[in-house]
């Protein structure tokens, strides 16, 4: 049997934290294949690793030194190796290539941001090896480089190649527990390229797949997945299993406990992902499999994402115009827009964005290009909208879930703004004013989870 177990940034803050991640590791001898984040936040305070060197890289960038957030980073690895009585000299070696990344050519500033975010997992990866080996574990460090993890060449957004999955493969053969950073990977000209922020779970779900383990642990610091956010929603239920599609919805409309992007090489490979706390080891956890036990609530969590607009546009007999929305997409995609969705009716349409994607400068120039190109009788943007996603597999196999959520949406006097459901029926979106969105979460949460909310 072979595991891969990540371990996020939280888990890796201070000494203590490294500490019982080491434990954790050694206690379980299948956990011969780790991933590791930068070091994190140790309160709520404090700034993580990466943030420090992105900020050093954005000084260099201006023509500055960024000298003392590098510094500030490199002490950070210092606090950690001293919390856990290691030899000064461990941290030499950090010191030297955080300088280094600092100093490199920034001729390609994508490239030489991505060399910089790349160092908080890189050095975290070759700490925790060395950890490990001061107790006499025979653990090894493993460039991704070297392992042949091969990434499409977009700084920031890479993307795995699919020959990755072969070279990665031998991965299970090595001797001992191998220490592998997350968050990035090497372009076939060679350049260091990061996936999306919170890329370590790619990494992980990456090698998982490659290996075929037999689970993909996700370490994190909260007991599990929970029905609904408890920033909003006091005591939610925890989920002790979903599925891959309903945790690819959570995860995409606010779940931040696993990023949405990690599921499709464990989906693919159909290897289970165990999500679980490192500060609590022994609870349950929430394990995310294809097919899961069916109960009587249709619903399995609640989610919600902010700063969301739509690009609103009518046109009477907008449905017999071949080729409408493709120009509509042309338009987005030569501004280098992402979309989310598209609810149509018959003469209007929406296209959702996240609003991230559509500055002001881009929305004037998006909106007049639609006017030129599509003549519509009405085109705006509508801002500080959410999207609220109720979820389940359950729901295609019952009646009148729409009817309970449009009725909890009216008993907590929040205006619906658009509603959506894909054929699949896993989840159904609504979309709301950003003012109404936690009264609406609380009210689709009282009603399909019968508990109490905040007021």
């Amino acid at each position: 049997m072979l595991k891969v177990s990540k371990f996020g940034g939280s888990s890796l803050a201070t000494g203590e934290q490294v500490r019982q991640v080491c434990d954790i590791i050694t206690a379980d001898p299948d956990r011969r294949l780790v991933v590791v984040s930068a070091p994190g936040k140790r309160h709520s305070q404090d700034i993580k690793v990466t943030d420090l060197l992105i900020a050093a890289a954005s000084e260099r960038l201006m023509g500055k030194i960024g000298a003392s957030e590098c510094a500030e980073a490199i002490e950070r690895y210092r606090n950690i190796a001293t919390e856990l009585e290691l030899p000064a000299k461990v941290v030499d070696p950090i010191a030297s290539d955080l300088t280094q990344r600092l100093e490199s050519d920034t001729d390609d500033t994508d490239l030489y941001m991505d060399i910089m975010k790349a160092g908080g997992e890189d050095n975290c990866a070759r700490l925790i090896a060395q950890v490990l080996q001061a107790h006499g574990v025979e653990a090894h460090y493993v460039n991704p480089k070297d392992a042949g993890l091969l990434l499409s060449d977009e700084p920031g957004n890479a993307q795995i190649l699919p020959e990755a999955y072969t070279r990665l493969r031998s991965l299970s053969e090595r001797p001992g527990i191998t220490i592998f950073p997350g968050f990035f990977g090497y372009s076939k000209d060679g350049h260091i390229v990061t996936f999306s922020r919170g890329g370590s779970d790619i990494t992980g779900a990456i090698l998982a797949g490659a290996v075929r383990a037999t689970v993909y642990e996700n370490f994190t610091d909260v007991d599990s997945v929970f029905a609904a956010n408890p920033s909003i929603v006091s005591n939610p239920t925890p989920i002790s299993e979903l599925t891959y599609r309903e945790m690819r919805e959570l995860s995409y409309a606010g779940f931040s406990v696993f990023h949405d992007e990690a599921l499709e090489p464990v989906y693919r490979a159909m290897v289970p992902v165990h999500i679980r706390n490192t500060n609590n080891p022994d609870a349950a956890g929430t394990r995310i499999v294809p097919k899961r036990t069916a109960n009587d609530n249709p619903v399995v969590g609640i989610a919600a994402m902010n700063d969301v607009c739509f690009v609103y546009l009518s046109k009477y007999l907008m449905n017999r115009q071949i080729g409408f929305g493709r120009r509509l997409l042309q338009i987005l995609e030569t501004e280098n827009i992402s979309f989310e969705h598209i609810p149509s009716g018959i003469d209007n349409m929406s296209v959702i964005l996240r609003e991230e994607n559509l500055p002001l400068d881009k929305e004037k120039r998006v909106v007049e290009k639609i006017r030129q190109t599509l003549a519509p009788e009405d085109v705006y943007v509508e801002r500080d909208l959410s999207l609220i996603m109720v979820v389940g597999e359950g729901m295609q196999h019952t009646v009148g879930v729409a009817s309970r959520a449009t009725s909890a949406f009216a008993d907590a006097n929040v205006n619906i703004e658009m509603i959506n459901q894909g054929s699949n029926e896993v989840s159904m979106m609504f979309g709301v004013k950003s003012t109404g969105m936690e009264a609406a979460v609380q009210a689709l949460y009282k009603e399909f989870f019968n508990g109490s909310y905040n007021s």
